[in-house]
């Protein structure tokens, strides 16, 4: 089941950048802390109002967004 209805994108939030649940925590936020080492449950005690399905969210938005066609001119 996917989690990405958990992404909103609002024009007049954070520069209209995909974050979490209509908050100002964006998705980005939450990749760049679980690259840096932080564990899922170090990153929803320092940000309570997360949930597990949303850093699940993040990584299916980045997973997403990195899969895409090259295409070749010949």
């Amino acid at each position: 089941m996917t989690e990405l209805h958990r992404i909103t994108v609002d024009s007049s939030q954070c520069g209209g950048r995909p974050c979490l649940r209509g908050m100002r925590i964006r998705v980005k936020d939450v990749l760049d802390l679980l690259a840096a080492g932080a564990s899922r449950e170090e990153i929803l005690t320092d940000y309570p109002l997360l949930e597990e399905g949303d850093i699940v969210a993040a990584l299916e938005f980045a997973a997403r967004q990195s899969d895409h066609p090259i295409l070749r001119v010949a």
